[in-house]
């Protein structure tokens, strides 16, 4: 009742956010009342046949085992599978390198930008079967680099089912609302198998806060009020079938992606040095991309021993970007400076890849691959000041680029397994052309060895030691050859033609060790040495790109729980937790000394911290989650907390720091009691997680000695407290 009157109240009637808060505190702690009301003990739950462990390598779970987290989709029941996280694949290059960690019955989905998760929302959750957890390898799996693998199993001969979700978020920073409709169709047409789907959401976003900005020796300069407004608008749709043509599987991926981003930045500005004066700053930005991608793949069994496989994928996007800067001083009504600046990028993907995998040696696995993939991106920007002298063209050099890379790549490998030990070994080649034209026309050439070493031990049934060591290439993001403005920061983040992949050896080493059906206890130790590592290289005392600084190295450890808490008094109740701690050295190439990579500055478009993000560097994170499940009632609730270290640009005259060293914690209510609907409400970011950025400009490049500081600028912006309520079902 509380959950109706609750949402009755935010949606209808005009709340506080003190008093969403204390209604939000009412339920949490009305739940933790109910916590030994009739719920099933963990003894009672998990010692069902709902869980095996039929080698040290594979771990089932049936359906049942997830009956109590009341899924929706394959999705939630993935997310909810112990130790385990999704990954919907990392920053590698061509086909493989994207490949994520879940596969669907013993097969990756042709595709890289519909991602996993994406492709799992749209797969009913009474569609599965059961889920495999591979810890090593298992038949002729390709792991493609992962050391854990999920293994999603679907029923054969099932209903058409149809899936659907509506949702509306509110942010109380504004007084917009972010709807959100997501429908898909699983249904057999004559012999074709297909998925299609389709999804639209609106999702804006406000972040206010103040801005200051003090001189060289601490005095405040001037102090301003912001308001950050971005407006996002995202759809897609979906296809994904698959047939027999006599003895070849054919599968067919299509997605059509549409996003549009409408952002400013408001600034009220009063200046106290060296006059006291006050201004106004608009700067705008409005981002339209769409883009396609066609995969197709074909597989058959070549011989008893044989089995071979076809992949075919295009991916193009066009992306269009206004952007615009309004200075106008509030005194004499006057616009001091308006800048515009009109850009485009077009990115072309085109892969073909084989793969071949050989059983006929006993206990040996033998896989052979070959891609050949060719990558393109054009880009142009034409920009324009007024500073009251009439409207200019203004020359930024390498924003009219157009970069493109041939590139092919064999691998081959061997795995061996004798039960209770696995060794995948295999050795890797690739070859690269890159090749630009524009301010400075430039051709390349590469070559890569990539080798690999992964060892599976299963020291006992439950306890299992993993090693691996692999030399990796880093996927390039060709809108680092190509130069933008940043009128936020009157800054200009030059492209750069010179730009090559960054490799690293690879180790890791793990130990997982699991009690019961639920609980698992995973560390990990990483240690990362990295050739030519891609981080800001200056080019002058002003300005750097992206490019390549040297070689470092970057270390650490990580840990994912699954706890019960069935032995607190907590019945049928778990804690996820995730935590990794991280460390790197490179040297600096402004001052000479020994530093940290830098990670992203500037403030994330993300709703909630991610734990995983590739292309970031942070010293630590956290995420703790706790979840209670109450069978009778058809209710579940849960929080999580999450934090996560500051994030260090370094610039060649400027140290951007981004500080999210605050708490975030969300908390959620979710049932199913009524009409076969999923109700879940989300209380997100209900401590209003305050985010920090520090900018130190230097008066020549940067290096903290006496009288070199030319200014600090201080900024502090909240998210908001957010309410997001969804309705989902199946039919």
């Amino acid at each position: 009742m509380a959950l109706v009157i609750l949402v009755r109240n935010i949606f209808l009637k005009d709340i506080s956010e003190i008093t969403i808060k204390t209604e939000i505190l009412r339920i949490l702690l009305c739940l933790c009342c109910m916590t030994n009301v009739t719920a099933q003990t963990d003894d009672e739950v998990l010692n069902t046949p709902r869980y095996s462990q039929h080698s040290n390598q594979v771990v089932s779970y049936s359906s049942d085992f997830f009956s109590a987290y009341q899924p929706n989709t394959a999705l939630d029941i993935v997310q909810s599978l112990p130790g385990f996280q999704i990954n919907d694949g990392s920053n590698l290059r061509g086909f493989s390198g994207a490949a994520g960690n879940v596969l669907i019955n013993g097969r990756r989905p042709s595709s890289k930008q519909d991602t996993l998760s994406a492709i799992l929302t749209r797969i009913p959750a009474s569609y599965v079967e059961s889920i495999d957890l591979y810890k090593g390898q298992v038949g002729d799996i390709d792991l493609q680099g992962q050391t854990v693998v999920a293994n999603i199993i679907l029923l054969n001969d099932v209903d058409a089912a149809i899936r659907w979700q509506a949702s509306l978020r509110k942010n109380f920073n504004n007084s917009q609302l972010g709807p959100g409709v997501e429908v898909s169709l699983s249904d057999r047409w004559n012999d074709v198998d297909y998925n299609a789907g389709i999804s639209f959401r609106i999702n804006p976003r406000n972040y206010r806060g103040p801005e200051n900005v003090f001189d060289g020796i601490g005095v405040k300069t001037s102090t301003s009020s912001e308001q950050f407004f971005r407006d996002t608008k995202n759809g897609e749709i979906n296809l994904i079938s698959s047939t027999d043509i006599q003895q070849f599987l054919v599968r067919f991926n299509t997605r059509l992606g549409y996003l549009n981003t409408d952002s400013y930045v408001n600034s009220n500005r009063d200046f106290y040095l060296p006059v006291l004066s006050s201004q106004y700053e608009r700067v705008g930005r409005n981002s339209t991309s769409r883009d396609i991608e066609l995969g197709m793949d074909l597989e058959r069994a070549l011989s008893d021993s044989l089995f071979g496989k076809i992949i075919l994928l295009y991916f193009a996007r066009n992306n269009d970007t206004n952007s615009d800067q309004v200075v106008r001083d509030v005194e004499d009504d006057a616009v001091t400076l308006f800048k515009k600046s009109l850009g485009e990028t077009d990115t072309r993907e085109s892969i073909g890849r084989l793969e071949f995998d050989w059983t006929g040696i006993a206990s040996h696995v033998i896989q052979a691959n070959f891609e050949v993939a060719y990558n393109s991106v054009t880009g142009s920007l034409k920009q324009t000041e007024n500073t009251g002298l009439g409207r200019m063209d203004v020359v930024v050099p390498g924003a009219n680029t157009s970069v493109q890379e041939t590139r092919w790549d064999i691998l081959l490998q061997d795995t061996w397994n004798n039960e209770s030990i696995v060794f995948n070994y295999g050795f890797g080649i690739e070859q690269s052309k890159i090749s630009s034209q524009g301010d400075d026309d430039r051709i390349r050439n590469f070559t890569f060895l990539k080798p690999h070493a992964q060892l599976t031990y299963a020291i006992r049934k439950n306890l299992q030691l993993r090693l691996r060591f692999e030399r990796e290439v880093a996927q390039l993001d060709f809108n680092d050859f190509i130069s933008t403005s940043v009128f936020e920061d009157d800054d200009l983040a030059l492209g750069n033609i010179e730009l090559i992949p960054e490799k690293k050896w690879s180790s890791q080493v793990s130990l997982e060790r699991r009690f019961g059906n639920l609980g698992v206890i995973t560390l990990t130790g990483f240690y990362h040495a990295i050739d030519d590592i891609q981080d800001l290289l200056p080019v002058s005392d002003e300005f750097e790109v992206a490019g390549n600084i040297g070689d470092g190295e970057r270390w650490g450890v990580e840990m994912e729980n699954t706890i019960p808490l069935g032995w607190l008094g907590l019945a049928n109740s778990r804690l996820d937790i995730k935590a990794r701690w991280q460390d790197s050295s490179v040297i600096d190439p402004v001052t000479g000394l020994k530093r940290i990579f830098s990670g992203k500055a500037g403030f994330g478009s993300s709703s909630s911290i991610p734990f995983r993000d590739d292309t970031d560097e942070f010293e630590y994170i956290f995420d703790v989650a706790y979840r209670q499940d109450f069978d009778l009632q058809m209710i579940s609730w849960g929080w999580d907390l999450a934090e996560r270290g500051k994030r260090i640009l370094f610039k060649v005259n400027e140290l951007d720091v981004v500080d999210e060293g605050e708490l975030e914690l969300n908390t959620f209510i979710e049932t199913t009691r009524w009409l076969n609907i999923k109700f879940r409400l989300e209380a997100q970011n209900i401590l209003n997680l305050a985010e920090e950025r520090n900018r130190t400009l230097f008066i020549n490049t940067r290096n903290v000695v006496l009288n070199n500081i030319d200014r600090l600028e201080i900024r502090s912006r909240t998210k908001g407290f957010r309410l997001f309520l969804a309705l989902s079902g199946t039919y």
